[in-house]
């Protein structure tokens, strides 16, 4: 071994002590006739010491180091006599007696320390540098300390850990597939799985009654903070259940996590919602309940006023703003901008400022009075000190505006404490969307989602309007603001999930050669069951008070999809490209330059 301690481990009791350690240099400092070394590992720091009475021989070796040199020292546990209390190891030193250069290394481009100059561009390019930062050494612990509690909570209740295929058949429904070229089968392709989803219910029709997986996944969408082209589920499935079976056994799992991990007591039960009552109140499928500023519909308090841009709509609701009725003129305008930016999409804003006074001032104040505008503003939920915000259109579209100008006043008046945690489950989701452009219905969820047994009767009509309003038999996990898990109880009976193709719109032939396995599956004997999936790098990244996902995987990609250390995806020679029976339009920057 090349060290008998770590960095982070000697304490005072340790005095006396000969010991060996290894790892980084952090910085050199030289102080009158002293040099004192600061030594990194993942465990900590430890200052090591040279008086000016060392030998010249280990004082050599001191002066040659540079930072991020790995080398070996050897000494005695000494107090110190500048103690630093911010450190672990701060009541002592190393005293050395020998010094071993294991590796020289090159000046970093970025300082290593917790608040670094390196941009991050930069920092991902040299991402195995960038992890030896305590910022990204502590959310990689999390991430391992997190993985621990799941199987060890799972375990306990009986859930076997199985994995599942990476080489897959492509279901071009939802999300886009990374497809993979099949050498032995020419023109032929794999999808790697957007969620081991039909694997999972193969094992219930299997028997294995209780399954779980923490599994890599992959879509190939658009990203943004909280997405990568790879993530990691906690992928469950159970049989023989209900709704409710589910959420109990995972309602206790987020209980654990949150105690074991964080020494944080959740809510208990957790509060549940349904997706209608989320959108009418938060204009969100994933509200964020850690503060009111709820929406309020007011369309018929408005219209009939001759106010033309309300009486024309379908729909009018607004939310009341706490302690903002002081904001200037210059303020509601740049409020106005923000919510027609594209991102929004209002075409404007109304406001009724409810005055400390108790008068009332509004942008429509010409169509009503100020009696009809103070009970707008008290339906709302407006005290004096506070605003209404006001948009309208229609309901839906109107409501989702609404949702996201909430959240913006909430980051604005800094309500959105990240240590503070307010789980929800969001349940009875509609099960199926219209799309007016194919002029066909697609599923919210995906087509294994059963109907919530009430509806069925509903499911089975022709009526476009039944078919809408059936509900799924779905949950989604709400923390703060994000979708952490969703899932459902699955269709089991082949005729149900036959309808649900029906409705789909896939032929027989369509349906057979897409899912043709899980439907003859299901005709040998499939156990009711049901299950979810929760997002493990979002997991990570709330427990650690974070908004990006990155920080808490080790090689994450960038915006564009593009590993830049490594620099993938990269194009493949042509040796390759013809065993695979592959030809590409695109040119390479050869090409391209050639043709400069």
């Amino acid at each position: 071994m090349y060290r008998t301690h770590t960095c982070g481990e000697l304490r005072i009791s340790d005095a006396g002590k000969t010991v060996t350690l290894a790892g980084w240099v952090q910085r050199t400092r030289k102080l009158g006739g002293m040099t004192f070394i600061d030594l990194r590992d993942r465990y900590g720091i430890t200052q090591l010491a040279l008086d000016a009475t060392a030998p010249e021989e280990l004082s050599s070796v001191a002066n040659s180091l540079g930072r991020e040199y790995v080398i070996q020292a050897t000494g005695e546990v000494i107090e110190r006599q500048s103690k630093n209390a911010k450190m672990p190891t701060g009541d002592i030193e190393i005293r050395l007696t020998k010094l071993t250069v294991l590796n020289e290394a090159q000046t970093p481009p970025f300082t290593i320390e917790d608040e670094s100059d390196g941009g991050e561009e930069l920092r991902a390019r040299y991402r195995y540098l960038d992890l030896r930062r305590n910022p990204l050494r502590k959310a990689l612990e999390l991430r391992h300390r997190l993985a621990h509690e799941v199987r060890n909570y799972l375990d306990s209740l009986g859930f076997m850990e199985i994995e599942t295929p990476y080489l897959i058949k492509s279901t071009p429904e939802g999300a886009r597939d990374f497809v993979v070229p099949s050498r032995m089968n020419p023109g032929q392709f794999y999808a790697l799985p957007q969620s081991p989803q039909t694997f999972k219910q193969l094992l219930m029709v299997a028997g294995y009654d209780r399954y779980f997986q923490i599994v890599r996944c992959f879509r190939d969408e658009d990203l943004r903070a909280d997405r990568q082209p790879e993530f990691t589920q906690i992928d469950c499935e159970m049989s023989f259940v209900e709704r409710d079976d589910v959420l109990e056994v995972f309602e206790g799992m987020m209980r654990s996590l949150f105690k074991n991990v964080l020494g944080v007591e959740i809510a208990n039960p957790i509060p549940r919602m349904s997706w209608f009552d989320a959108m009418d109140r938060y204009g969100s499928d994933k509200p964020d309940i850690r503060y009111g500023m709820t929406i309020h519909e007011l369309t018929q308090d408005v219209q009939g006023h001759g106010f033309q841009v309300f009486d024309s709509v379908e729909y009018v609701g607004a939310i009341a703003v706490e302690g903002i009725a002081d904001y200037t003129r210059k303020q509601i305008d740049e409020l106005t901008e923000w919510v027609k930016r594209p991102q929004v999409g209002a075409k404007g804003l109304v406001y009724i400022k409810y005055n400390a006074d108790g008068s009332v001032k509004s942008s429509v104040d010409k169509f009503y009075s100020p009696d009809e505008l103070k009970a707008m503003a008290e339906k709302a939920g407006a005290k004096p000190g506070d605003m209404l915000l006001i948009l309208c259109g229609p309901k839906r579209k109107t409501q989702t505006m609404l949702g996201v100008l909430r959240i913006e006043m909430g980051n604005r008046l800094g309500l959105r404490d990240p240590h503070v945690f307010a789980p929800l489950w969001v349940v009875d989701f509609p099960l199926l969307e219209w799309d007016d452009e194919t002029a066909r219905f697609y599923a919210m969820h995906h087509p294994f989602t059963a109907p919530k047994p009430e509806h069925l009767d509903l499911f089975y009509s022709d009526r476009k309007e039944d078919l809408e309003k059936v509900c799924a038999n779905a949950y989604d996990f709400v923390l703060n603001g994000t979708e952490l898990g969703g899932g459902s109880i699955r269709i089991h009976d082949a005729k149900v999930q036959q309808r649900m193709f029906e409705v789909l719109g896939f032929s027989d032939e369509d349906a057979q050669y897409k899912f043709g396995f899980i439907i003859n599956a299901f005709k040998f004997g499939a156990p009711p069951h049901g299950g979810l999936a929760f997002g493990f790098d979002r997991l990570c990244a709330l427990f650690g008070g974070q908004e990006t996902i990155r920080d808490f995987i080790a090689f994450p990609k960038n915006n564009k999809g593009r590993d830049v250390m490594i620099d993938s995806p990269s194009y493949i020679d042509q040796i390759q490209m013809d065993e695979l029976f592959l030809k590409s339009t695109a040119e390479t920057p050869e090409e391209q330059e050639k043709k400069a």
